[in-house]
């Protein structure tokens, strides 16, 4: 029988770790994912885009592509209505109008923007017809990113003075550009239209990989005009989101309103193609900072300028990046004086939303690479910089000069213990045998706090009479092995076996609405609602009411602060430019750990798309707005041969704020990751000078800084 608990147990009392649920179906090609959907006499949908990025639509001619065989309709916003996408998240306050429409009406604003819909009984029909829709448009000059100062929001923290006079004062400006979230599987929609009762309305359920389910739903409802509860939606297995997932695209909601039109069940399959050009982008960034230091390498004031791309519309959680990387500033130390100032402005390019990280990466990179060319310009060990900096322990909560809260956490720890991983001392006096050999060797490390959502969650646990046990989350899983880790929270929780818990995710008529899975919230705040109700469960169980008992909570919790702490070793080819990582230590504090596999598996996901960030990964748009690096043989991404050995150590602080004393841990490895190797580029490089250097970390850039030596040393 399940017994009573008031605290979840210890992580070094809880059943052993278990294997991933998920991974059966998987490994046996047994996944149902978005392209996977099948349903009964569907139709097939593709869009006719804009082949330009800003210009004003003079005509739209369907006629050819509607008199292709198999062709079932061609809609444009005439036919369909001027529908536009969901309203952002106002974390920010914005200064211009931001609505935006499905189908584009009077003006295209990026290439592949959707202009039409063409319905089709197979794919490759519809995509030919879409070839045939001739779109007349006159073309207007492209805003490009960061060539307005033009801003749709602007945040700012200012406390204390700057000092007018420093010992020393180091500047720097980095250029992040934009990058693609390259999930494993592209987008894909599908609509279900089912009949009518005659007593009641008509029902919809739509199936999109999607990290928030509920506001996916809502925003179908919006859209369509009708109840929230008449639509179902279901988020499938999803094949990586890593936040372009977390909002919903035009093509979503129009798959949805075309169903609703044409009375018919539909289904969108984005190729690859069409995610690299319409799809929702990451980071595209300029970060210029000043930092203030004293004789004895205090840290006395941070100057910092932050400029965002938001693209050509806004969606749900696009002022998340300027947001968090301004309020994250400046991390993990005592400073206190502080002036920050951030804007976004649009462009004529594709959506930039949250990806991986979503600003943290940016504070990290922008703090970091300042810390580290303080001390080299003070002679101090940027060990021994970061030491005489670093909030202490006993300080915490600690409230930083923006404002925030951090929880609880030793980061000097972090740091020591990262240093003795990597045998600190033995490789800095081998990078100097390796220097004097002719080698260029560099260490960097980067110091992070990773701030992990906020707000609330829910759950709803069903004990049954057999001692089954079902759980539904509002939390849905893109790959983190959700399943595994609830089961056995609740087995846990609960006093059962992990294998007598059904969980269920990602499906709003089985699952409580919910906030969604992003901000490395899911298992602090949406487990600790599981916990809540498992406790209600016994509780009343405790009191005698008869089974089965179904207990449905919500958990609102503040954010746990998870941080870390990256060195890494890169020797660049003093012939090539090319750079080699060599090794990478890395000691991360998630605080309270159900399932160190898993646990393991997001960080070194998250390192991948970190030093795909750092070394190769940029996209690359023309002077007309068209992008030049829309395909794999075009865009960079790490493969197995690109990642370096990592060792990887763990701390555990709990955090005061969820009732698990868990952290965020999705986020680290694209946070810390990259600020680590820019430092260990400059740090290789530093024998020849200072250099403002910009990802990616090229070998084309890295020869142009080394080619300064051989013209300064040409006669």
């Amino acid at each position: 029988m399940p017994h009573s608990s008031n605290t979840p147990h210890a992580a070094n009392t809880m059943q052993p770790p278990l294997l991933r649920r998920e991974d059966n179906a998987l490994l046996r090609g047994m996944g149902r994912f978005g392209q996977d959907v099948a349903l009964p006499n569907v139709c097939h949908i593709a869009f006719v885009r804009s082949p330009q990025a800003h210009a004003q639509v003079l005509s739209i001619d369907t006629e050819a592509a509607q008199q292709m065989d198999g062709v079932l309709a061609v809609l444009t916003s005439a036919e369909l209505g001027p529908h536009t996408l969901p309203s952002h998240n106002p974390l920010l306050p914005v200064q211009q109008d931001t609505a935006f429409p499905l189908l584009a009406q009077d003006h295209v604003s990026y290439v592949g923007q959707p202009v039409a819909v063409v319905v089709a009984r197979s794919r490759d029909v519809a995509r030919e017809a879409a070839s045939a829709v001739n779109v007349s448009l006159q073309a207007l000059p492209p805003s490009h990113d960061f060539a307005s100062e033009e801003a749709t929001t602007r945040t700012q923290h200012h406390r204390g003075e700057l000092p007018a006079h420093s010992t020393h004062v180091v500047h720097t400006c980095i250029r992040s550009p934009r990058v693609s979230t390259m999930p494993m599987e592209p987008r894909a929609c599908s609509a279900q239209v089912h009949e009518a009762p005659a007593d009641g309305p008509h029902r919809i359920t739509v199936w999109v990989g999607t990290q928030t389910p509920s506001r996916a739903q809502a925003d179908v409802a919006r859209v369509l005009q009708i109840p929230t509860e008449q639509v179902r939606l279901i988020s499938p297995d999803v094949g990586g989101a890593f936040g372009a997932k977390a909002s919903v695209s035009p093509e979503d909601l129009l798959t949805a309103l075309t169903a609703q039109h044409l009375q018919r069940n539909v289904q969108w399959l984005a190729s690859r193609s069409d995610d690299f050009v319409a799809g929702m982008q990451g980071r595209g960034s300029v970060l210029e900072g000043r930092l203030h230091v004293n004789a004895q390498g205090v840290l006395e004031g941070l100057w910092a300028r932050l400029h965002f791309t938001l693209g050509a519309w806004l969606p749900f959680s696009a002022v998340v990046p300027l947001r968090n990387a301004a309020r994250i500033l400046p991390g993990p130390y005592t400073l206190q004086h502080i002036d920050i100032e951030g804007l976004a402005t649009r462009s004529h390019a594709a959506p930039v939303n949250i990806y991986r990280g979503a600003g943290r990466p940016e504070a990290a990179l922008l703090m970091e690479t300042l810390i580290e060319q303080a001390a080299r310009l003070c002679d101090i060990d940027p060990v021994a910089l970061r030491l005489r900096n670093l909030i202490p322990e006993e300080a915490m909560p600690y409230t930083t000069p923006t404002g925030e809260v951090l929880d609880s956490g030793n980061y000097a720890v972090a740091l020591h213990k990262a240093c003795e991983e990597f045998d600190y001392k033995r490789a800095r006096f081998e990078q100097t045998e390796r220097r004097r050999a002719g080698e260029m060797v560099g260490i960097g490390m980067a110091l992070y706090v990773e701030p992990c959502g906020q707000g609330w969650e829910s759950a709803r646990v069903t004990l049954h009479e057999d001692g089954r046990v079902t759980v539904a989350s509002g939390t849905p899983a893109q790959g983190q092995g959700h399943v595994t880790t609830f089961a056995q929270l609740a087995a846990d929780t609960l006093g059962c076996a992990p294998s007598h818990v059904e969980v269920h995710l990602g499906n709003t008529e089985l699952c409580p609405a919910g906030t969604g899975a992003l901000a490395s919230r899911s298992t602090a705040i949406g487990g600790s609602a599981i916990v809540q109700a498992c406790r209600t469960v016994l509780a009343r169980q405790a009191q005698g009411e008869s089974l089965p008992i179904t207990a449905e909570e919500r958990f609102t919790a503040n954010e746990a602060w998870s941080y870390g702490c990256v060195i890494a070793q890169m020797r660049i080819d003093v012939d090539t430019g090319t750079p080699t990582i060599e090794r990478i230590s890395w000691v991360d504090d998630a605080g309270h750990v159900l399932q160190p596999q898993l646990v393991h598996g997001q960080l070194i996901g998250g390192a991948a798309q970190g030093l795909g960030q750092a070394m190769m990964e940029r996209l690359v748009y023309d002077d007309q707005g068209q992008l030049i690096t829309g395909s794999l043989m075009d865009y960079a991404i790490p493969r197995a041969d690109n990642m370096p050995p990592i060792h990887i150590s763990s701390l555990h602080t709990h955090s005061p704020n969820n009732l698990l004393g868990a952290k965020g841990v999705g986020e680290a490895g694209c946070i810390g990751v990259p600020a680590a190797l820019m430092n260990a580029a400059r740090d290789a490089l530093s024998p020849l000078g200072e250099f403002d250097l910009q990802l990616p970390l090229t070998s084309e850039q890295l020869w142009r800084v080394l080619s300064t030596r051989f013209e300064k040393e040409t006669p």
